[in-house]
């Protein structure tokens, strides 16, 4: 998929050269909704350029990787270092590509916004792309803590001024329906959750988002990130997936169990559009 800059808010992007792949489900029963997975970072100078934090220019409500009162934030910046030397950017595409094979087993398409160590995408970019070419938008991070404390996801801040503000007036409900599913999924299948499992902040990505959205730390640095470790987060964030789409029922009730592949399965058949 490549860029369109007549989608709304294009024009708020400054890197937008490199393309994003859609993939078609072939599973018997095809559930007709297309899942954005962002891998966090991964664009190779996105950290010396700026994006506008909102839409209409106003300041950022949260602190963050950057500060409250903000009128920019860097495009895409570089992203932690876990504590086995493995960049947090390659972490997550690792998490993300085991996600994508499970969406489209279980009869999702999937919106791939980065396969390989760089994509020319700003996280709005990332954001405006998968507003026009999917159903949800789901992006995978690893915290820059060293305390394995688990995963929790970046709620919609609950500040007036911002819950007032377009699209994030029509939409943060959606977010927010959207983030509990996600964290109940992840429950279900056994996966550490910190805290409450959601936390409020004011990010690029909720405040460009038209579909349902959200940012989730899987872990942190020290993270358990082998195979088996990110293929449980990535099951819990199926159910997740599954129980938005079945009107989110809690606790993963909806989610049907899905056996483990074998080492050497390969990826599933899909077509690329």
């Amino acid at each position: 998929m490549s860029w369109n800059p007549s989608w709304q808010y294009a024009d708020r992007s400054v890197i937008h050269t490199g393309c994003a792949t859609l993939y078609h489900t072939s599973a018997e029963n095809p559930k007709h909704f297309t899942v954005c997975i962002n891998a966090g970072h991964g664009t190779a100078g996105g950290a010396s350029v700026y994006t506008l934090c909102h839409p209409d220019g106003s300041p950022k409500v949260t602190g963050g990787s950057t500060s409250q009162g903000s009128i920019y934030a860097v495009a895409v910046s570089y992203g932690t270092v876990l504590l086995d030397g493995t960049s947090e950017a390659a972490a997550n595409l690792s998490l993300a590509k085991k996600l994508k094979t499970l969406l489209l087993n279980y009869g999702f398409d999937v919106l791939m916004i980065r396969e390989s160590s760089d994509v020319q995408l700003d996280n709005v970019a990332r954001t405006v792309m998968a507003n026009n070419v999917a159903d949800c938008h789901i992006a995978l991070h690893y915290d820059s803590t060293e305390t394995n404390k688990g995963l929790y996801c970046c709620n919609v801040a609950q500040v007036s001024s911002y819950l007032n503000m377009e699209p994030v007036k029509s939409h943060h409900l959606q977010h927010e329906a959207f983030a509990a599913c996600m964290i109940a999924g992840a429950r279900s299948n056994g996966v550490k959750i910190y805290g409450s499992g959601s936390f409020e902040f004011d990010l690029t990505q909720t405040s460009y988002s038209t579909v349902p959205s959200v940012n989730i730390e899987v872990g942190d640095k020290a993270s358990d990130i082998s195979s088996s470790g990110q293929y449980a987060v990535a099951l819990g964030l199926l159910y997740g997936v599954i129980n938005y789409y079945s009107s989110c029922v809690s606790s993963g009730g909806a989610a049907e169990h899905i056996p483990a592949p074998q080492a050497a399965a390969a990826e599933p058949l899909c077509s690329v559009r």
